[in-house]
């Protein structure tokens, strides 16, 4: 059963850093392209974030770009997306996804808070 898991968001001041992560299981991580989106409040969703099976393969939204991060240990099926100088901008709820066997998978999501 294919799962994936968010956790690392929380309230953070403008100009704070925050990592999250994404563990998955069910299937190998490095075989299968991971992305992150967003949700802003009130807000369609993003795009933030993709890493593809290709090693070193990652590409950004440029409304982020320069300040987030995506990377990969396959040893831990683990994405991370590290964001920092987070602006109010950033709030959302932030979602891993994967398209797996040609099905859609999304996590639960986290709350990435930015507010002073």
């Amino acid at each position: 059963q294919v799962q994936l898991v968010e956790s690392g968001g929380g309230l953070v001041q403008p100009g704070g850093s925050l990592r999250l992560s994404c563990i998955g299981s069910g299937f190998t991580f490095s075989d299968y392209a991971i992305n992150w989106f967003r949700q802003p409040p009130g807000e369609e969703r993003e795009w933030v974030a993709t890493i593809s099976s290709v090693p070193g393969s990652t590409a950004i939204a440029d409304t982020v770009k320069g300040r987030f991060t995506i990377s990969i240990d396959n040893a831990k099926n683990t994405v991370y997306l590290q964001m920092i100088d987070l602006n109010t901008e950033d709030t959302a709820v932030y979602y891993c996804t994967a398209t797996v066997r040609r099905h859609d998978y999304w996590g639960q999501g986290t709350q990435v808070t930015v507010s002073s």
